[in-house]
């Protein structure tokens, strides 16, 4: 690739005096070349001291960019090591005003997956039982142990509610203070904290990946539910709420429940545009506020 002269810099000579090109505007610049076809999927890009030849930044700079672009599956195969490649089907995902909403079930688990492909993955949830979550996380790990992508560490965050609330959902429709659905809640969320801990800290015995991973108890029953994914990407989603029935202990109740798994998640990615980097940035200070004030240790005995 090509860049006009007035964009080199080598050595502060032959370019213009303006300041070295952040990350977003790096990201900026590629992701237009991969939408525009300039960079067509299965390419693979240019090595990252080439870019950082062509912008006049450093190496690091262009690892944020390709990051930024990964996370939003622009790019797959991001190393220190070897060039990234554009993806398959690039459009298919887009981050941005133009990103498109889709069911939970369908949506998390290829963001999971492709957040998997960064050597330090850092994946922050809060949501209600982290069902979703637990669902989601299959097919990266299936990815790992098939040996096509590689972390060398793993952080992964999950806030939930508390044991010891009063929660506004789900809740019998006749009787709100019945505890039968905080108990059947209760019972599925601490499966989920128990799966979900288990198939990630298997990965330090079987590929020596360094795994951690933490739960929080929150005093209040959250009202959406939001994914932050290595610090690039913030998927948010709406509980809404519906009247259905179901049996507990041999007995068909209605209740007012919301079904996490059909929530539509929006994408916001960092880079894709001032409002979605704002909005990334401070989903991440909301979500550190409340690990680092009022959540508590989260206890998973029945």
């Amino acid at each position: 690739m090509v860049v006009e002269p007035k964009h080199s810099v080598v050595n502060g000579r032959n370019g213009s005096p303006r300041p070295p090109r952040s990350h977003r505007e790096v990201a900026d610049e590629l992701r237009s070349r991969i939408r525009s076809g300039q960079l067509p999927a299965g390419r693979r890009m240019p090595t990252q001291a080439e870019l950082a030849h062509e912008f006049g930044v450093e190496r690091g700079t262009v690892r944020r960019a390709l990051r930024i672009l990964q996370s939003e599956r622009l790019l797959v195969n991001v190393s220190k090591g070897s060039p990234a490649t554009v993806a398959d089907r690039p459009e298919r995902d887009p981050a941005g005003p133009e990103a498109l909403p889709r069911s939970t079930m369908v949506a998390l688990a290829p963001r999971i997956t492709a957040a998997f492909e960064a050597p330090h993955v850092r994946i922050d949830a809060l949501c209600l039982t982290a069902v979703s979550l637990t669902l989601a996380m299959g097919e990266p790990l299936r990815e790992i142990h098939a040996g096509r992508i590689e972390p060398a560490k793993v952080d992964v965050r999950v806030l939930l509610p508390s044991r010891d609330i009063d929660l506004a959902f789900p809740a019998l429709v006749d009787d709100l203070a019945d505890d039968r659905p905080r108990r059947r809640w209760l019972v599925h969320r601490n499966a989920q904290v128990r799966v979900l801990r288990h198939n990630l800290l298997a990965l330090r015995a079987t590929h020596g990946i360094d795994v951690r991973v933490s739960f929080r108890a929150l005093p209040f029953t959250p009202p959406v539910k939001l994914y932050l994914l290595n610090g690039s990407e913030a998927l948010f989603a709406y509980y809404t709420l519906t009247r259905r029935g179901e049996e507990i202990d041999h007995e068909y109740l209605e209740m007012y429940d919301a079904e996490g798994t059909q929530s539509m998640l929006f994408p916001f990615g960092q880079g894709a545009g001032p409002r979605d980097t704002v909005f990334v940035e401070q989903s991440r200070l909301w979500f550190d506020s409340l690990w680092e004030t009022i959540s508590s240790e989260l206890l998973i005995t029945n």
